[in-house]
C-alpha cells in the first residue's frame, strides 16, 4: 500500500485514466489499473503534468509598479531609472515579502522550478542576499536558482564587477551581463567575456540579457554563442530576450541560427514584457517585440518561455500565470499549429528543465513525485483557458488545492 495514490488522472497524449502510486515522496508506480494507498486523491479526470519551469523572473522588483511613480513611456530606460530610485529603499523584509508573494503566485499556477534574477547594482546587495535566504527557507517547497545580474552594467558601473565576485562567494548559482546597455559595443563584448571567465573559474551558470533592444546592429548573441562553443560551457549558457533578432536581415539571421544551434545554448523568450515594451520607438509598422521562436524551433534550438515580470517598473501587469506568456507567444510568434501549441507547453516545462539542468524531471517511476493537475482534457486547452492548477504536489505532499471555477446559469 502506497503512502499516496493519485487516481483518475490523464497523462499527456493518453486517453485512458491512470493511477500514480507515491512512496516516500517518489513515484513508485504508474498504472492504468487502480492502486491502493493510505491516502487517495481523486484526480477528477484532470490532466497531470510535471510542474512548470520559470526560467527568467525578477522577484526583487515584483510588486513595485508605481513606486516611486509609474512608467509612463513604457520604455526600458524609464523602467531602469525608476528601479534605480526604488532600490535605494530596499530592505530584506521588503524584498522577502514581495518575492514570497510572487513565488506563491507562480506556485498557484503550477511553477515549482524558478530561475530568479537578482540585481546586484546595489552596494548592500540586499536583493541578492534576500533571495538567497528565500532559497534556503523554501528549499523543500520550490527549486530556486539565483542569478547575479548587474542591471547598471559591468563596464558602465565597474563596481558591479566586485559585487559580482561577492555574489559568487555568497552563493549565487550563476552570473549575467546586459551587453546592449553598456556604453559601447566593445564594452558589451568585454562584459560577456568577464562573465565567461567567472563561470569557467567557479563552475557557474551563465544567463545573459541579450539584445533586448529594437536595433538590428545589436548582435551580442553571436558573441555569447561563439564563446559557449570555445569555452565548452555550451548548455550551461542561456540568452534571454534576443528581441533584436526580429530586425536582423534574413540572410544574417540564417547564419546566426546555425551558430546558436551548434553552440547548444538555451534561449528564453519573454513575450509578455517584450510585446509591451519593444517597438516603442518604431513608427508603423511596429515590431512584435519577440525573437524568432518559430525559426529556432525549426533548428532544434532549446527555446523556453518565461513570465519575467510581475507588476514592476518595467511591466505593470502579470499575475504569475506562465500560461499567459505562452498564450502571448502563440499570437505574437504565429505559433498556432497543433504541434506548435504542444511545443509551447514544452517551452514552459521540458525545455526549461533542460536550461536549469534539472535531472529527475517528469512524471516517471523513480522520479520525485512533483505533479500538477489541471481540469482540462488536452494540453492545448492549457493555452486556451489558462486555468489554475487543481492540485500542486511536491515530493508527494499536496502544497495547494484550488477548486475549478464554476458558473451557474439562471436562464
Amino acid at each position: 500500500m502506497y503512502d499516496l495514490v493519485l487516481e483518475n488522472i490523464r497523462l499527456p497524449n493518453q486517453e485512458r485514466y491512470h493511477f500514480i502510486g507515491i512512496q516516500n515522496g517518489i513515484i513508485a508506480e504508474i498504472s492504468p489499473y487502480p492502486l491502493q494507498g493510505k491516502a487517495v486523491i481523486d484526480g477528477c479526470g484532470d490532466l497531470a503534468m510535471p510542474p512548470f519551469v520559470e526560467t527568467h523572473i525578477h522577484l526583487d522588483t515584483a510588486f513595485t509598479a508605481g513606486e516611486p511613480s509609474w512608467n509612463q513611456s513604457g520604455s526600458i530606460l524609464e523602467g531602469i531609472l525608476l528601479w534605480n530610485e526604488r532600490k535605494q529603499t530596499l530592505t530584506m523584509e521588503d524584498v522577502y515579502g514581495r518575492a514570497r508573494k510572487a513565488l506563491n503566485q507562480l506556485m498557484k499556477f503550477g511553477v515549482l522550478y524558478v530561475r530568479a534574477i537578482a540585481d546586484i547594482s546595489d552596494e548592500r546587495l540586499v536583493a541578492l542576499k534576500t533571495l538567497l535566504k528565500l532559497k534556503s527557507d523554501l528549499q523543500d517547497i520550490i527549486y530556486l536558482q539565483i542569478i547575479a545580474f548587474p542591471q547598471n552594467g559591468l563596464l558602465s558601473c565597474p563596481e558591479n564587477q566586485e559585487r559580482m565576485l561577492e555574489a559568487i562567494k555568497l552563493g549565487a548559482d550563476g552570473v549575467s551581463a546586459v551587453p546592449h546597455l553598456e556604453r559601447t559595443r566593445e564594452e558589451g563584448i568585454e562584459s560577456i567575456q568577464f562573465c565567461f571567465s567567472l563561470a569557467e573559474k567557479y563552475g557557474l551558470f551563465l544567463h545573459f540579457f541579450c539584445d533586448e533592444i529594437d536595433d538590428p546592429q545589436s548582435r551580442f548573441i553571436e558573441t555569447v554563442a561563439s564563446l559557449a562553443i570555445s569555452s565548452g560551457l555550451e548548455d550551461k549558457v542561456t540568452a534571454s530576450h534576443a528581441c533584436a533578432m526580429a530586425y536582423y536581415p534574413d540572410n544574417y539571421a540564417a547564419k546566426l541560427l546555425d551558430l546558436i544551434a551548434s553552440s547548444k545554448i538555451h534561449i528564453v523568450a519573454c513575450p509578455l514584457i517584450n510585446t509591451a515594451m519593444q517597438g516603442r520607438y518604431d513608427s508603423y509598422p511596429k515590431g512584435r517585440g519577440i525573437t524568432r521562436i518559430k525559426e529556432m524551433l525549426q533548428k532544434n534550438i532549446n527555446v523556453c518561455i518565461a513570465h519575467d515580470d510581475i507588476m514592476t517598473p518595467f511591466y505593470p501587469l502579470g499575475n504569475g500565470n506562465i500560461l499567459q506568456a505562452a498564450h502571448m507567444a502563440a499570437h505574437a510568434g504565429h505559433l498556432t499549429g497543433m504541434k506548435e501549441l504542444e511545443e509551447l507547453i514544452n517551452m514552459i516545462s521540458i525545455n526549461g528543465a533542460k536550461a536549469l539542468q534539472i535531472n529527475d524531471y517528469g512524471i516517471k517511476v523513480g522520479n520525485e513525485a512533483n505533479i500538477i493537475t489541471f481540469p482540462v482534457d488536452h494540453a492545448i486547452d492549457l493555452i486556451r483557458l489558462q486555468p489554475h492548477c487543481r492540485y500542486v504536489i511536491k515530493k508527494g505532499r499536496v502544497l495547494l488545492h484550488t477548486n475549478p471555477m464554476e458558473t451557474v446559469f439562471y436562464m
